[in-house]
């Protein structure tokens, strides 16, 4: 009988211990999904910082109402600031926003700017050929955007579907999305280009 009773009790208590282990990985599998899943992180790292998530959401409410909002690791810091400080004249555009809008605009594209983090990929190429001594404010004049466009002619640029060389998602079709890849590229009246 005692036999029986101390199996018993191993058998709950192996049971109980097995029962608090599985319940506790649960937790940690949430926890260890801002490390699998990149959206994940993204989300859990946006929820704790509301300023940072609400400055993004203004330049894209904002700066996309007459254009593509372009993705701030385009440009350097010094670019950013300089656009920020002289909006009233924004390619002939007055852009101007309230103190506060603005400061919070700024603070995002300072913080994503290409000389602030590390950049990766085709907006990489463009934001290395910017030298330390320019202040590009186009981004479509720096050199690694020439370079990159070289080839297109003119007329495929000059059409009404495209307008202006600065007009990304008329031909990248995932721009905004900041995804430039060869096979994303359909250009109006041409069709998929392939450098």
């Amino acid at each position: 009988m005692k036999k029986r009773l101390l199996l018993t009790a191993m058998m709950t208590t192996l049971f109980a211990g097995t029962f608090l282990l599985w319940a506790d990985d649960d937790r940690d599998d949430d926890r260890n999904d801002a490390f699998r899943y990149p959206a994940y992180q993204k989300q859990e790292k946006t929820s704790q910082r509301p300023t940072a998530d609400k400055g993004r959401a203004l330049f894209v409410r904002e700066c996309s109402a007459c254009h593509m909002a372009y993705q701030p690791e385009f440009l350097p810091k010094r670019s950013w600031a300089k656009m920020m400080r002289t909006l009233e004249d924004h390619f002939d555009t007055d852009a101007s926003l309230d103190r506060n809008e603005t400061a919070q605009i700024e603070a995002y594209l300072l913080r994503n700017a290409a000389d602030a983090k590390r950049v990766y990929g085709d907006i990489a190429e463009i934001a290395r050929g910017i030298r330390a001594d320019e202040t590009p404010q186009r981004i479509s004049e720096t050199r690694g955007f020439k370079k990159e466009h070289r080839k297109i002619p003119n007329r495929l640029i000059e059409q009404k579907e495209v307008k202006s060389i600065a007009n990304c998602m008329a031909c990248h079709t995932k721009a905004d999305k900041g995804n430039y890849s060869e096979r994303m590229i359909f250009i109006p009246n041409y069709g998929r280009w392939d450098d």
